[in-house]
């Protein structure tokens, strides 16, 4: 099974891929003329404005389920990875992927926000409701149909194992008297008191959990840099020197540090893959742009903020190891986590990051398997709560892809889907790592491939709404716009019905509801 899983992942995760991912994210930045800069502060402000109603959630809400989606395992284990994989080096291209990365991240939402609808009482909306309604035709529903399938495998079955796997390893590291299948038994049923409960139980999670947890970890990782400021110019230039094969040390190591750098940075910031532009649809805004600036920022929060932080408390105080792509290691710091069979694994654990706290707050210059301290316990709990939101997250994800091909039938099928993510993060978190990476790696891969050719495909309607917000916006910075920034497009801007041409003009009608489109 693993020899398959891991053949097919080698032609999905190809050289192609990376090179698609690259040049879509630096495309659509030079056509939006670098946005993710320029509009920078407008992304935090939109953040915090917008409003909900009965039938979505706030701009607010909907980022922190995305950043549910998108911190996780791979903030924590996914860095761990690509510095064991590629080196140091590995950051700078997980640091460019989520700068390109941004344009993606705005063209998918704001295609999710055009051609969202109402259904189950709720805004839905996501890759397979734009590709259907944008490309049209027998084409574009069967295309529709292939991303809602391998979605809800994905994110119902495959992925929900590695955030599993992470929390169980994590605290049987802090933890050692408890055994795993304990863990698997309390993700059990702390996913099933809130999955049940829809997008707004989910929403509800993710707002009080994730801005929480994330300032934590920024704020523990800024503690180690002051702890060792004069380290910080010397590492910045490793990084960089890595990055292009200046460093001798890892200068056979380039090919694998650019593959390594961008698979986990995709992994952990979803630019491209189509899972964020599910709760970017469920959001409610008067302009589908504004979802789109607020869902780009949500690409730096992960990567340039929690992804940064893991690095460098692990290269700070050396707490890694480094393979030379052969079986034997480049760096050996003798930073090891032993396994179920009782072996020493030296590669990209979750034991990186635990051991460089401990390094810095309880001064350990060299690692010891057996020391638990602060950041044996910290790491257990900042991944209970970043994998805990983000199996929620999948579980909105996957669900959403349901509803859309169900299209209001079957609706037992959704408890079904429960049960089935339940049961594969108790796997997840009994089982070995290495099989579950490779099938999660699958999933996001199949993905990325199905939406960013969509995206491509769908450019126009995204980039016209872009523009449209641009000349407002402007036009509000001079005086001459008063209220809200609105999106009024026109009839013939849209094949069939639309939300914002046919629904949202009606809003303030007195009695009116928007009907559900199932």
């Amino acid at each position: 099974m693993e020899t398959f899983v891991t053949a097919f992942n080698d032609i999905v995760w190809s050289a192609a891929l990376v090179i698609l991912l690259v040049c879509t994210g630096l495309y659509f930045s030079i056509r939006m003329r670098l946005f993710q800069v320029r509009y920078i502060a407008d992304m935090i402000r939109l953040i915090f404005r917008g409003g909900k109603s009965e039938d979505g959630i706030s701009s607010f809400q909907a980022i922190a389920v995305s950043l549910a989606g998108r911190v996780g395992t791979g903030n924590i284990v996914g860095v761990s990875t690509a510095i064991f994989i590629g080196g140091p080096g590995a950051v700078f291209w997980m640091w460019l992927i989520a700068f390109l990365g941004a344009g993606s991240a705005f063209v998918e939402s704001t295609l999710s926000q055009i051609y969202k609808q109402k259904e189950d009482g709720q805004y839905r909306g996501g890759p397979a409701y734009y590709i259907e309604k944008g490309i049209g035709g027998t084409f574009g529903k069967y295309y529709a149909l292939l991303f809602a399938v391998v979605t809800v495998i994905a994110c119902g079955l495959l992925l929900p194992g590695i955030q599993s796997n992470s929390i169980s390893s994590s605290a049987t590291n802090a933890l050692p008297m408890i055994d795993s299948w304990m863990i698997g038994a309390f993700i059990v049923v702390i996913l099933a008191v809130v999955i049940f409960g829809g997008i707004r139980s989910i929403a509800n999670v993710a707002t009080a959990v994730v801005p929480f947890m994330a300032i934590a970890y920024i704020i523990v990782a800024v503690a180690i840099v002051i702890m060792n400021i004069e380290a910080v110019p010397g590492l910045i230039a490793l990084i960089f020197k890595s990055a292009f094969g200046l460093e001798q040390q890892f200068a056979g190591t380039v090919g694998a540090m650019i593959m390594i750098g961008v698979k986990r940075g995709l992994y952990s910031n979803e630019a491209g893959q189509g899972t964020g532009a599910h709760a970017a649809g469920a959001a409610e805004v008067s302009h589908p742009a504004k979802q789109g600036l607020v869902q780009a920022f949500s690409v730096y929060i992960d990567t340039l903020f929690v992804c940064t932080a893991t690095a460098l408390m692990i290269l700070m105080t050396g707490m890694y190891n480094v393979s030379d792509g052969d079986g034997g290691l480049i760096v050996d710091n003798g930073v090891y986590q032993t396994n179920a069979a009782g072996e020493k694994d030296v590669s990209g654990t979750v034991t990186f990051t635990q051991a460089g706290i401990d390094s810095a707050f309880h001064g350990m210059d060299n690692f010891q398997e057996d020391f638990i301290g602060f950041g044996s316990y910290f790491i257990a709990f900042a991944l209970l709560f970043f994998c805990y939101t983000t199996m929620l997250a999948y579980y909105y994800i996957a669900e959403t892809n349901l509803v859309y091909m169900l299209k209001g039938r079957m609706q037992w099928l959704k408890i079904v889907l429960g049960l089935v993510l339940i049961a594969s993060a108790f796997y997840g978190a009994v089982s070995t790592a290495d099989l579950a990476w490779l099938m999660g790696d699958l999933g996001v891969g199949l993905m990325a491939w199905i939406n960013v050719i969509a995206i491509l495909i769908l450019q126009k309607p995204a980039l016209k709404v872009f523009r449209d917000y641009e000349r407002q916006y402007k036009l509000k910075k001079q005086g001459k716009l008063k209220g809200e920034i609105v999106y009024e497009p026109d009839r013939s801007d849209f094949k069939d019905h639309n939300f914002w041409v046919d629904e949202y003009p009606r809003r303030d009608e007195e009695g009116y509801s928007y009907p559900d489109r199932n």
